[in-house]
């Protein structure tokens, strides 16, 4: 049976172009459409769809009125938010993620983009893993995290009790929702740096780097070039950028690269975890957070043969797309397997305060 997917814009054009795309593949079809959030907060109140792609600026009622409705109304939707790279709407976006959408794909500036196969592959496969792996949570509630198949824990390094230490953080898709359970919850005493890689276009990584450090104890920024790490410091690699951490004699330093991006990447947290080899950290706290694909676990793997390292893995059952932690859960290199609420003290765990 096709997944059934509710399209809402106001542009009658663009209704059309998203309803094509999800109607192109076989495993979706896009009936329903809504001309604002009025519209659809109506729908949702009597039909459950399998998702909800959700324009950001409407009339009557904007997408990010529409999720503090359903939240407050408590109805539930996985919503995917079509946004543009102003800076206006990447701040509404990270907001809307707070309210409750799970990710968000780049909306298109115009009718050419609309229909080009850019837009088009981005939005089927945001679609595709998340409805995938609420479908693998479905089928796996009964099955515990560390005994699934192909996921052994590392039992053969622990908690390093000294030294220098820093935190390397990977996510992708939903993890500017799922951030938002993780760095707040972070001392501004927390004893290391933390470099985080989040795929993200220009201009997005900033407004959820801001909206962050608004809300939480520690300390975030977007990196920028030559940045000194900081104890209590989060630094978030700029959309369009790759971020490399170098050893120089004022201490560790962010450079900035635009080097191509890697099967599509840029960010690319492999480069940031490789980069690490050659740092003189004691220790790094590697943790991976939902995403599609693998990424970051190369870089884990090439860094497990010269550092000593201890990866946290969110698990399946709170992951939005169960992609890159269960890539690095299956190398043998995972010493934890945690829900998303528990990564907070794991990583407190293991740096401590200073």
């Amino acid at each position: 049976m096709k997944k059934n997917i509710l399209v809402v814009d106001d542009s009658a054009l663009m209704r059309r172009v998203i309803c094509d795309i999800i109607n192109s593949d076989e495993t979706f079809q896009a009936v329903d459409v809504c001309r604002d959030g009025l519209e659809a907060y109506e729908k949702l109140k009597k039909t459950k769809y399998d998702g909800v792609v959700l324009d950001v600026n409407m009339p009557r009622m904007d997408g990010l009125e529409l999720l503090e409705k359903l939240q407050r109304d408590k109805i539930k939707a996985t919503v995917i938010m079509v946004s543009t790279t102003t800076t206006k709407d990447a701040e509404v976006t990270i907001l809307a993620m707070e309210r409750g959408a799970v990710d968000f794909v780049t909306k298109p500036t115009n009718v050419i983009e609309a229909k080009g196969e850019d837009f088009k592959k981005e939005l089927l496969e945001v679609l595709s893993a998340v409805l995938k792996t609420e479908r693998f949570r479905r089928e796996n509630r009964t099955v515990g995290a560390a005994s699934r198949p192909g996921i052994t824990l590392r039992k053969d390094s622990g908690v390093m009790k000294s030294g220098n230490k820093i935190v390397a953080l990977a996510c992708s898709t939903g993890g500017p929702k799922a951030l938002q359970s993780v760095i707040p919850y972070l001392p501004a005493n927390l004893n290391a740096p933390m470099v985080l890689v989040q795929h993200m276009p220009v201009g997005f990584t900033k407004s959820m780097a801001d909206r962050l450090d608004e809300i939480s104890p520690i300390h975030v920024k977007e990196a920028a070039d030559g940045d000194v790490l900081q104890k209590g410091w989060v630094y978030v690699a700029p959309g369009g950028r790759h971020m490399e951490v170098k050893k120089t004699a004022a201490g560790h330093v962010i450079k900035l690269n635009d080097m191509p991006a890697i099967g599509g990447l840029r960010p690319c947290a492999n480069i940031t975890y490789d980069s690490l080899q050659s740092s003189g950290f004691d220790q790094v706290v590697c943790v991976v957070l939902t995403g599609m694909g693998a990424d970051g676990t190369n870089g884990i793997k090439s860094l497990s043969k010269s550092k000593s390292i201890y990866v946290i893995a969110q698990d399946a059952e709170t992951s939005v797309v169960y992609g890159m932690p269960k890539a690095i859960a299956e190398t043998g290199l995972v010493n934890e397997v945690v829900p998303l609420k528990e990564v907070a003290q794991s990583i407190i765990k293991n740096v401590g305060v200073k």
